[in-house]
């Protein structure tokens, strides 16, 4: 996982008020829970840019007014219209102790299907990993080099080493479709 430090400053005070004079300040509320207490923090909304705002998986160097934290994102809350983020929730990472987190899901390899006229479709673009944060992979690779028209990629082929795929193994991650114009070609 590549790691990004975000900088932010407790907070005195919490509540609905407290939260919404924060936003008006351009802060993010946030709070860091999984290890000893919660931290409840506010951020510049402008570090969140590289953070939330991409498929990538971070670990977070959380800084909270000189003391470090290791973290990843859990959740995030935006406001419905402006899009702007209300919440941010962060896990911290503890030693041995295992994570859940979405990972994306990149395809590789050529479909020979493809080749003959049919489209690749994504079925799948992330896939949820158990295990130590150490053994989490930037992505996960979906080789569709053996898939021919109407053939399809289920989540059982995935190979992620060290770490559980906790999605059922029969959902679809890739298909190689078949267009119209080949179909009447195909069943006579």
């Amino acid at each position: 996982m590549r790691k990004i430090e975000i900088v932010g400053y407790n907070r005195e005070t919490l509540g609905t008020k407290s939260a919404k004079d924060l936003r008006n300040e351009s802060l993010a509320p946030c709070v860091l829970y999984g290890g000893e207490k919660q931290i409840h923090f506010a951020v510049p909304m402008i570090l969140f840019r590289e953070l939330l705002y991409t498929p990538e998986v971070s670990e977070v160097i959380l800084n909270i007014e000189g003391e470090i934290h290791h973290a990843i994102v859990q959740d995030s809350q935006y406001h419905p219209v402006s899009e702007m983020i209300l919440h941010v929730d962060f896990l911290e990472i503890v030693a041995g102790k295992e994570i859940k987190i979405d990972v994306p899901v990149k395809v590789i390899g050529d479909a020979p299907g493809v080749r003959k006229g049919g489209k690749m479709v994504q079925k799948l673009r992330k896939v949820t990993l158990k295990g130590l944060a150490d053994n989490i992979p930037d992505f996960v690779e979906a080789d569709i080099t053996g898939l021919d028209l109407g053939q399809t990629l289920k989540v059982a082929k995935l190979k992620a080493e060290n770490v559980t795929i906790l999605n059922n193994l029969t959902a679809p991650v890739a298909t190689i479709d078949i267009p119209r114009a080949l179909r009447g070609k195909i069943n006579a």
